[in-house]
């Protein structure tokens, strides 16, 4: 059993890319980590390295739309720490060919929703019943920049990263005096496996300028390292050369 002054940490979305690195990262800060996703074989990899640099990881298989697996991933990271003082969720797809609003069908939408909105709803509530007899925590929810404005990512996604800052404020709103604070980071354009799977490929040279998951990982260390007196409600991350507020190239 570990000491109540031992952080522990719950990341949704920890096989690849933001999640992976922002599992990393809290290790490495000195949290005991939760790595949850759907690719187990990625988790356990990911939990043997960072065991091999002396942190504490536990790979679980988890589907944040199911919110069965998701309350199970929880109580497995509380059984095991006795805790649970972040949660961060990276979870997300928008792998559609045909995502303009005039061809995408219902049943794609629905799938969309389910993982990235549905799956924002049952992290929070799910880390929310834990944390609020504790009497604190962080929940970070990772939106994207394409939740501020419109972009060739396609109303689907667009929508379900808008519903996460909606979702974050309104509960920070009824969570804040519970000692629970919740922030939504919108990062524009990462290098992540995601990036490569779009219909309409991005250059290499302006990928070459992109951020990387471990600029969006920094940052969810830095707001575990922030004081329960103070919260930031959204944390707007872009790389300067392709995106400012209300522009981008990309």
């Amino acid at each position: 059993m570990m000491t109540d002054r031992t952080k522990v940490a719950l990341v949704f979305g920890a096989s690849t890319g933001i999640g992976r690195a922002t599992a990393t990262a809290l290790a490495r800060a000195g949290f005991a980590v939760g790595a949850a996703a759907r690719s187990l074989d990625a988790l356990k990899d990911l939990a043997g390295r960072i065991e091999a640099e002396g942190g504490r990881a536990e790979a679980i298989e988890v589907d944040v739309a199911n919110r069965v697996q998701v309350d199970t991933a929880v109580r497995r990271v509380v059984d095991r720490w006795n805790g649970l003082d972040v949660v961060v969720n990276s979870a997300g797809t928008n792998l559609m060919k045909r995502r303009s609003i005039d061809v995408i069908t219902e049943a794609n939408w629905n799938e969309l929703l389910s993982v990235n909105l549905n799956g924002a709803f049952n992290t929070t509530q799910a880390a929310l019943l834990e944390m609020r007899p504790r009497g604190g925590g962080l929940i970070v929810q990772i939106s994207s920049i394409s939740g501020r404005w419109g972009d060739k990512s396609g109303p689907a996604y667009q929508a379900s990263k808008h519903g996460i800052i909606g979702l974050c404020q309104a509960t920070m709103m009824e969570e804040r005096l519970n000692g629970i604070r919740v922030t939504a980071i919108l990062p524009g354009l990462v290098d992540t496996p995601l990036i490569a799977r779009r219909p309409e490929p991005v250059p290499k040279e302006v990928l070459a300028q992109a951020m990387q998951p471990e600029d969006i990982a920094a940052a969810c260390v830095f707001l575990a390292s922030l004081s329960p007196r103070s919260y930031i409600p959204e944390l707007i991350m872009m790389p300067p050369r392709l995106q400012c507020v209300g522009q981008a190239i990309v």
